[in-house]
């Protein structure tokens, strides 16, 4: 069975189906953080306001919820990005052959939080971008880990900081993370918009997403944002 369908299963089948395997993927889920050096370069954006930035790393419910717990950032949508219009839906990107990757659109504030500081949080605790075309469980080119860059200033930055963490060998294995601009970005469907906050029982969500949350608490305290300052800044 397809992971993606598998992820839509009741409750009571995901229990079952993941009692045996569920420990040990929260354990070695919990041992993923690697300390990551500060971007070299990371720049004040050349346009006042708040900016955008696009990420996709695996299934869209997790980097969401890391990002929305990330002082600064107004808002955190799950969607899709790479591939038309015609096919930015969840269950033509699910197929894997659309161009699409299932992505995260970051409306944030720079005067809180850098561009810089978002990647050093994607690459450190959102996904890991040593895996090619899937992410944990989750298979198919629509789980990739790409960045859309929106700008000029976003792809430098971005790609000097792949570089960089190249070069320190952080990883075990190659960085396989696309930098890529972004063309459009999609919507996904209301009932994947903020996923994990509302079903954090998911056995999905409790095994392999809520670990993310609590590595940013570990490694990011003075970024990480509880629950209660999230609702807050979304009720502004």
């Amino acid at each position: 069975m397809a992971f993606h369908r598998f992820r839509r299963l009741s409750r009571a089948v995901l229990l079952a189906a993941l009692a045996g395997l569920g420990a040990c993927t929260a354990a070695s889920a919990a041992n993923d953080a690697v300390a990551l050096p500060d971007p070299a370069l990371d720049p004040a954006p050349a346009a006042p306001g708040e900016q955008v930035a696009v990420f996709a790393g695996g299934c869209f419910w997790g980097v969401e919820a890391v990002f929305d717990h990330v002082k600064g950032v107004r808002r955190a949508w799950s969607g899709y990005a790479g591939g038309s219009a015609d096919t930015a839906n969840y269950e033509r990107v699910s197929e894997g052959d659309t161009g699409h990757a299932e992505s995260v659109k970051v409306l944030y504030d720079p005067r809180q939080v850098s561009y810089g500081q978002l990647l050093k949080v994607f690459f450190s605790v959102a996904h890991d971008p040593t895996q090619l075309n899937r992410q944990g469980p989750d298979r198919g080119t629509q789980y990739r880990s790409a960045i859309f860059y929106g700008n000029p200033l976003q792809r430098q930055v971005a790609g000097a900081y792949i570089a960089q963490l190249g070069a320190a060998h952080v990883y075990p294995a190659p960085v396989v993370t696309q930098l890529v601009p972004l063309k459009a970005f999609y919507m996904a469907e209301a009932y994947h918009q903020d996923y994990a906050s509302e079903h954090p029982d998911n056995p999905y969500i409790a095994i392999n997403d809520a670990p993310k949350v609590a590595r940013l608490k570990q490694l990011f305290p003075d970024l990480y944002r509880p629950q209660e300052s999230v609702v807050q800044v979304r009720l502004r």
